[in-house]
Parts: structure tokens; C-alpha cells; sequence
């Protein structure tokens, strides 16, 4: 009777421990399941979290370089803005010492006996040759020693200006024994014209003397009137820095 008893309990405790079993193994392959969807959960949640960060550190250095440009151009508005405002002044003072030339020399430009010209920041005085120089001549009339010691005064202010003085002439040929042709001819004159000038007080290391012979014409030499307009003498106030600059080209 006992031994029924233990064989009943024996297979119970089989049957219980069977179903006990079963249940578990349900669970831990539900659960190692869930565990397996929860890593791949968080192996996509980690590959987005470093997308973003990547993104974000893309949109980082993209707004890093735009404040960069943004400052590149601030600084390119003010320093346009300063440039402008540096060419008004220079324009204005250039107007102005237009103005004091002309009013310096009024009697001289009303008798048309020379004119006075302004471009960009140069200023340029034309004095017919006939005033000066005899024709052929290299050497000073009275009558434009006169003229140009009253231009030497008004040019002796200008000391931030270089004095460019060029002899031109017609194309009729010259051939004599000082002159063999207009070059040397035109040289000669504002060689002469810039030693007065010196004479007068401004010092030399203001003043370049050069000639075009008849390579520069403001007219044609068709007749006496072109002739006549192309034989001139040009003393030029230049900014010492252009001077510099035109300068170095020709040295090029």
C-alpha cells in the first residue's frame, strides 16, 4: 500500500515538474525574444543618436563658417564704406584745389592764355607754346616767364602733388643742329619750363620733366588751328602715390 502511495506521489511530483518545465521555457524564449527586439531597439536608437549628433555637428561647422563670412563681410562693408568715404574726401579736396588753381590763375585763364584741367585726381595746366617759346625754341619768352612764375606761385601749395610737366608738339618735321627732331624739342621745353619752376622756389624732387613730341595730339595736325592746339606745354599736379605707381609701370 505504501509502495501505490509512492508510486502515485512519484508521478505527480514528475507531472508537476513536467508542466513547471514547459512554462518556463515559454517564458525565457518570450523573454530572450523581447530581449533580442530591445537590442535591435537600441542599435537603431544608437545608429539615429549618432545621424543626429553627425548632423549636428555638420550644421555646427556650417553656421561656424557662416558667422565667419558674416564677419568677412562686415569687414568688407566697412572698409568699402571707409574707401568710399576716402575717395569723397579726395574728390572734395581735389575740387577744392581745383577751384584755388582756377581762382589763382583767373586773369591767366580769362585772357585764354592757358587752361586749367581736372581729371580724377590730377590737375593739369595747359599753356599754349606760342607763350612760351618761339617757334622751333627752347628758350623762355618774357611773356611766359611772366605766366609761369604766377603758376609756380600757385603750385608751390600743392606739397602732397607731384609736378609732371610734358612738351608736346605738331608733326610738322624739325631738323637743326640743337634739335634733330620734335622729341628732343619737347623734351628741351619742359626741361625748361621745370628749371624756371625752381627758379621760382619749388624744389626740384617735386618736378619730372618729359617730352611727346608730337605722339600725344588733342587735335588733329590736318590744319594751322589742330597745329596750333597740339603745340603745347602740360604741367600736371599728380598724387605723389599715382606718381609711384605710373612710375613703376614705366620701369616695367
Amino acid at each position: 500500500m505504501n509502495g501505490v502511495r509512492l508510486q502515485v506521489a512519484g508521478a505527480a511530483l514528475a507531472a508537476a515538474l513536467a508542466a513547471s518545465g514547459c512554462v518556463s521555457k515559454g517564458e525565457f524564449e518570450k523573454l530572450e525574444a523581447d530581449k533580442a527586439s530591445e537590442q535591435k531597439q537600441r542599435v537603431a536608437l544608437e545608429q539615429q543618436t549618432r545621424e543626429l549628433q553627425s548632423q549636428r555637428k555638420a550644421l555646427e561647422e556650417q553656421k561656424a563658417l557662416l558667422e565667419r563670412q558674416q564677419g568677412d563681410l562686415r569687414g568688407q562693408l566697412a572698409t568699402l564704406a571707409q574707401q568710399k568715404a576716402q575717395l569723397e574726401a579726395a574728390n572734395q579736396q581735389t575740387k577744392s584745389q581745383y577751384d584755388g588753381l582756377v581762382s589763382n590763375l583767373t586773369e591767366e585763364v580769362k585772357k585764354g592764355q592757358l587752361q586749367v584741367r581736372q581729371y580724377k585726381d590730377m590737375l593739369t595746366v595747359e599753356v599754349a607754346e606760342q607763350l612760351f617759346f618761339d617757334s622751333g625754341k627752347a628758350a623762355l619768352k618774357d611773356s611766359g616767364k611772366e605766366v609761369l612764375k604766377k603758376v609756380g606761385e600757385a603750385l608751390k601749395g600743392y606739397e602732397d602733388k607731384i609736378i609732371r610737366v610734358v612738351g608736346h608738339t605738331d608733326n610738322v618735321p624739325i631738323t637743326t643742329s640743337q634739335f634733330p627732331s620734335n622729341w628732343e624739342l619737347s623734351v628741351a621745353r619742359a626741361t625748361t619750363v621745370v628749371r624756371f619752376l625752381q627758379s621760382t622756389g619749388i624744389p626740384p624732387e617735386r618736378m619730372t620733366a618729359s617730352g611727346r613730341g608730337e605722339y600725344s595730339p588733342i587735335a588733329p595736325n590736318d590744319d594751322a588751328d589742330g597745329r596750333r592746339k597740339n603745340r603745347r606745354i602740360e604741367i600736371t599736379l599728380v598724387d605723389r602715390n599715382l606718381a609711384q605707381e605710373i612710375q613703376e609701370k614705366e620701369r616695367r
